[in-house]
């Protein structure tokens, strides 16, 4: 690996030719990152890649220092992510490639949160959730989807709620917002859902396996919020995790056996982890000192992705 591959600066945001002079294509093996992740450093939060355990990492963004939720493009070569602005009352959609350079905002409503985007399996949409609160001062949780370049942006009308995803069939799966949030599957077009879990709980945050087998997903069911995982179906629920903490943001291997997801601390900071959907072999895999607050593990066909975009 590579020496001295996070660049630092003094600066409290780094711009876009201090990113490109450290960016992955300049002095960084590609095979030494494992994870794409937001992170909280001081008072700022950016994205950045990592090896699996943290001991290297390059920052890719720091847009406007509260950058957070990346998701990376099939091919490998852009990272769609979240930005805040109006003093963190209007959240965006952005993408950036992966030296940190052609960022682009897709979405620039004033006063909304759009959040939690996710790409289409072929790469040509991007599915994301938008929430504000309504002339009757009632909160909305809305799921949108538009172009990869933002353009032809739309509501999915039929479907209330957020954290939407894409099955590798192109379906989509996402949390409603009643009450007890609830896991459904539904088509592109919002229609035919499917209900996969019916608890007085929340369920939450789900997340597919790349073999399109297993969701992951979040649930306090049990008194606390812990990873749990089902058939596609919604059958065979089982709890994975069982800590005194809260755990969040659950992501798959590429082999679709192992499922990484963050865990509060002793310290209040948190760390990512990995655990076999069978419920063996829970491994610590990122201690970053900072606040983690979405992580992708990146898997080998996108890591050669990485490579040939040097």
């Amino acid at each position: 690996m590579t020496q001295n591959i996070y660049c630092k600066t003094t600066l409290a945001a780094i711009t876009l030719a201090l990113l490109s002079s450290c960016a992955v294509n300049q002095s960084a093996e590609p095979h030494g990152y494992s994870f794409i992740y937001s992170a909280r450093e001081g008072n700022n939060r950016s994205v950045f890649l990592s090896d699996e355990y943290g001991q290297n990492r390059l920052k890719v963004i720091d847009l406007t220092n509260n950058d957070g939720y990346p998701s990376i493009s099939p091919n490998g070569k852009s990272i769609a992510f979240y930005s805040k602005y109006d003093n963190n009352k209007t959240w965006s959609i952005h993408t950036v490639g992966l030296d940190g350079t052609n960022v682009k905002r897709l979405t620039d409503k004033r006063f909304v949160w759009d959040s939690a985007p996710s790409w289409s399996p072929d790469g040509s949409s991007i599915i994301f959730s938008r929430e504000y609160k309504d002339a009757s001062n009632q909160w909305q949780e809305e799921i949108w989807l538009m172009d990869a370049n933002g353009n032809n942006q739309r509501q999915l009308r039929t479907l209330k709620g957020r954290a939407a995803s894409f099955l590798p069939d192109g379906k989509i799966v996402f949390q409603s917002n009643s009450k007890q949030s609830q896991l459904f599957i539904a088509d592109i077009k919002g229609n035919n859902k499917a209900q996969l879990t019916y608890t007085n709980s929340n369920n939450r945050s789900p997340a597919v396996s790349p073999n399109g087998k297993y969701i992951a997903f979040l649930s306090n069911r049990d008194g606390n919020q812990e990873v749990y995982v089902m058939n596609i179906d919604g059958s065979a629920q089982r709890r994975l995790t069982f800590n005194n903490v809260e755990d969040w943001d659950p992501a798959w291997s590429a082999d679709s056996n192992y499922i990484y997801f963050i865990s509060q601390n002793e310290s209040d900071f948190y760390d990512v982890f990995s655990i076999h959907r069978g419920g063996s072999s829970l491994t610590k895999r990122l201690t970053s000192g900072s606040q983690v607050n979405s992580v992708i593990k990146l898997d080998d066909k996108l890591l050669s992705k990485l490579k040939e975009n040097q």
